[in-house]
């Protein structure tokens, strides 16, 4: 499942408003109290009768005893706001149950027997959009994590598998297409109604059922699988969409053909549907041979869609299709297992689109998103383990850790073992566990015996939460350069006194005068303290430390100045070039921010950093992707995270003087590199893309530099666009400069795409995250706008998720952005629990921010967690944050 490119989760919360509940804490559910269920259903058996606004099922399962457990005289079957409008056993009707909360509970003999239930269901009143709903005149689904219980009893759990065969009726003139997973089996018509029966021949959890039904149409193409079966293949969308599918088809072929080479991973089916939906909580959903997107993660052509939207279908079409074996052959065994299919999966999906597209840019698109998401998850209060051990409240545990951090736990395990070896142990695991539900243990022991590897001590990072914190110190001995390192695992809630965890660093040691280096180095430091020496070096080298990213880590070392200029102009490593770029105005700002930089040191400071980046600007072996990468500003929210007690105005005030010393500083140079992009033509080329995002890169620095200047570079560049990339960007520019051309530029955008929701959501989000002074009152503007709506979560996020990500606005000194963010989650929470409940790690960085802040964030917390009727989600989540 993919949320957007920002995990998250279905809630169990009932789908009205109504039905939200005095908060309470719900049981701790613990890892180490797992047992099997007692009772095996090998098939499954559902007929829907559809409506919008009444739907009814009914359900047969086949159940047995599960021989590898105790035997139980009852099954618990879950239930999520059911009622069983009839029960049978083996074909008879029976009373002999009974009501647990939502779960129903039989009593049967040691038999093998046919359980019949009947339930009725409103999809067009479930507002929650979690089991069967309504969205736009069509049906759809989404089960995971526990969504099926909302739609039929069952025991609702990823262990137990089960094969379904579904048959689905209803009005052909409302649902002329009827979908689900598997192969169809069979269809016909009966008057009015029209049927289709679909069978998925592969056991899978109930949190993977999918079923659509709505007027659609599809493109469709066909794939020739590596053992010559070919594979139907389906884009199917509302009509008027289809001219926008092109680039998903192509993405999906191409992940099909990545898999197959790469991982050996062949497609089971002989069909393959993807369905785009206007309302859904996520970004996409794996259900087996019928994955439910968000249409934001299927539509795209050059008129509408950025080249990150593209990167973002190609990317996701990817994440869901390689769940086709990580996550659905094999699936998770419980939920404190979720990174066994979501870490993996995000890994595969990374490494497809750096196979795609640019491998530099890409990691570095994945670390900014690490650390812009997960290391302030793993040092705040609501830190976790990639496994962990405990939950009350499953749907608080998709996070960018289990995600994000569990991605890069198996990517140092990939480069530990090495690329060949490392498809080895993936290629036993998929053997030893193929049909099963598996765990984080079961993964690690295939990579360890397929690899060769001792894991044992590695394993410490499925159970210790935190970001290590690694100590580096280099000296100079004899001929010989000594490196020092040190970890220390940092104490986060409900841990402390950590281990030391294997740490694999790549590292090159680059001679002073020459700017080369005799080799990369991988050192794995596994203990507290150690240390390493390097002979043959007649003078100190400059070490260039965690190449690529080779373990998420922060690095701390005491480096002069002067060799991150080195090494941001001569390191052979494309992100160890960034990264010293990065910590060279990193640095420079939290200085200036904590008011510890004298005149001399000020000037010193911005002298290297713009020698560092004429350098980028005049370096002709770079490529405009990459450059663009090089010549980008921290952003102020890592900043922020680098200090304690931040003021974020004084960060925003130094950020700004900074941009716009670069952009006087480097007119000329930006000037000329704009001249030279300005003429390449569009296309999907590396080459294109490049120009595009230098184009808007020097519009950034010239809006901090000369601002009216400004403005009228961006409206010609809006003026001229041939592609939303352009256009998006020179808006983005124009959103925050007070000028007549931001206000008819932004009238325009809208009356051009005001029929288009997904470029509508554009337009939201680009003033929601300006730069502008009044971005406060502009929001809540839009809030009042005819096309704003709190049943759709793309709009919300649009406006609201985008002003929490703009630390200009929702850091405001008057409080009154986080009093916006706490009344959105009030009036949310009722409509959509799981959309509410992802905007209070916003406001749960509180300790983070000077006194003044951090009393009104903490003040907005408190009022919250004071409301009543909190759904569960939202009261766990600011229950956590105020500690």
């Amino acid at each position: 499942m993919d949320i957007a490119r920002t995990p998250t989760t279905p809630d169990g919360n009932i789908e009205m408003a109504d039905a939200a509940v005095e908060p309470k804490d719900p049981p701790e559910i613990r890892r180490e109290d797992y047992t099997p269920f007692a009772w095996l259903v090998p098939e499954t058996h559902l007929e829907f009768e559809l409506g919008l606004e009444s739907t009814r099922v009914r359900s047969k399962l086949t159940v047995v005893h599960n021989d590898k457990v105790s035997r139980s005289p009852t099954i618990r079957l879950n239930g999520d706001g059911l009622v069983p409008t009839s029960v049978t056993v083996d074909g008879t009707p029976t009373q002999a149950f009974a009501m647990d909360g939502d779960d129903l509970i039989l009593t049967l003999d040691d038999n093998a027997h046919e359980i019949g239930i009947e339930t009725e269901i409103d999809p067009s009143a479930n507002s929650q959009l979690m089991g069967l709903y309504a969205s736009n005149g069509m049906l759809c689904t989404q089960c995971e994590s526990e969504g099926f219980r909302r739609i039929t009893f069952f025991p609702d759990r990823p262990d137990v598998l089960s094969t379904y065969t579904v048959k689905m009726s209803g009005p052909k003139a409302q649902f002329p297409i009827l979908l689900c997973n598997g192969n169809k089996v069979a269809e016909g018509e009966d008057g009015a109604d029209h049927w289709a029966e679909w069978h998925d021949p592969w056991p899978k959890p109930s949190y993977l059922f999918a079923l659509v039904a709505g007027d659609l149409v599809a493109r469709n193409d066909s794939f020739t699988t590596m053992n010559g079966r070919e594979v139907e293949l389906n884009v199917w969308v509302r009509d008027g969409d289809l001219d926008r599918t092109e680039h998903a088809m192509e993405s999906l072929k191409r992940s099909m053909k990545w898999d197959e080479e790469v991982f050996g991973r062949e497609y089971d089916l002989d069909l393959y549907n993807i369905v785009a939906v206007s309302d859904f909580n996520m970004g996409a959903m794996e259900n087996k041979g019928l994955n439910v997107f968000n249409t934001k993660y299927v539509l795209a052509d050059p008129e509408t869609a950025t080249d990150g939207d593209f990167d973002g279908v190609e990317g996701v079409i990817g994440h869901e299709y390689f769940h086709n074996w990580s996550g659905n052959r094999i699936t998770c065994r419980d939920w404190f297992q979720l990174s066994l299919k979501e870490g993996f999966t995000v890994l595969r999906d990374q490494l497809f689109s750096q196979d795609m597209g640019s491998e530099p840019v890409k990691r570095i698109e994945d670390v900014r998103v690490l650390r812009g998401a997960q290391f302030p998850e793993d040092s705040g209060p609501l830190a976790h383990p990639i496994r962990p051990d405990s939950y009350r409240e499953i749907s608080n545990f998709y996070t960018a850790t289990v995600y994000n951090k569990g991605a890069e736990v198996i990517r140092m395990m990939r480069t530990m073992a090495g690329e060949e070896a490392f498809r080895k142990g993936t290629d036993l695991y998929f053997d030893r566990h193929d049909g099963e539900a598996a765990t984080c243990e079961d993964f690690v022991k295939s990579i360890e015996d397929g690899a060769g590897l001792d894991l044992t001590q590695f394993r410490l990072w499925y159970s210790q939460a935190g970001t290590p914190k690694v100590s580096v110190e280099l000296a100079h001995e004899g001929d010989d350069a000594v490196l020092t390192l040190s970890q220390v695992v940092p104490d986060t809630p409900g841990q402390t006194g950590k281990k030391p965890m294997p740490i694999p660093l790549k590292i090159a040691l680059f001679d002073r005068e020459s700017a080369k280096h005799s080799g990369e180095q991988l050192v794995v430091l596994d203990k507290a303290s150690d240390t390493f020496r390097f002979p043959g070096f007649a003078q100190l080298p400059v070490l260039s430390i965690n190449r690529t990213f080779s373990a998420p880590v922060t690095i701390s070392r005491n480096i002069e100045r002067s060799d991150l200029v080195f090494l941001a102009r001569h390191d052979d490593d494309p992100f160890a070039r960034y990264e010293a770029m990065q910590d060279l105005m990193v640095g420079h700002l939290v200085a200036a921010s904590k008011g510890e930089l004298g005149d001399d040191d000020r000037a010193a400071g911005t002298t290297d950093i713009v020698s560092a980046l004429r350098s980028v600007i005049a370096d002709e072996a770079l490529d405009d992707l990459m450059r663009g990468e090089l010549l980008s500003m921290p952003s102020q929210t890592y900043i922020m995270e680098q200090i304690e007690a931040a003021d974020p105005g004084r960060i925003f005030e130094e950020r700004e003087a900074l941009k716009a010393t670069i952009g006087t500083e480097l007119k000329d140079e930006l000037h000329r590199l704009y001249e030279r992009v300005e003429a390449v033509p569009y296309s999907q080329s590396a080459e294109a893309k490049g120009a595009r995002k230098l184009k808007t890169l020097v519009l950034v620095y010239a809006s901090a530099s000369d601002p009216q200047k400004a403005a009228e570079l961006a409206a010609h560049q809006y003026d001229r666009a041939d592609n939303m990339t352009d256009r998006q960007g020179a808006l983005m520019v124009l959103t925050g400069i007070d000028s007549a051309e931001r206000t008819g530029r932004l009238l325009h955008f809208y009356n051009r795409y005001r029929d288009n929701a997904l470029v509508v959501d554009k337009w939201f989000s680009l003033q929601a995250m300006s730069l502008h002074p009044n971005v406060i009152e502009h929001v809540k503007a839009l809030a009042q706008h005819e096309d704003f709506t709190m049943k759709n979560p793309n709009r919300v996020r649009s406006l609201y998720m985008a002003f929490a990500a703009n630390p200009h606005g929702f850091h405001a000194a008057s409080g009154e952005g986080y009093k916006l963010i706490a009344d959105l989650i009030l009036e949310l929470d009722p409509v959509n629990a799981q959309t509410a409940a992802r905007f209070v790690p916003s406001l749960g960085r509180w300790r983070k921010m000077e006194p003044a802040r951090s009393a009104m964030m903490r003040e907005q917390l408190e009022r919250i967690a004071a409301a009543p009727k909190l759904s569960r989600d939202t009261f766990e989540q600011v229950t956590r944050s105020l500690g």
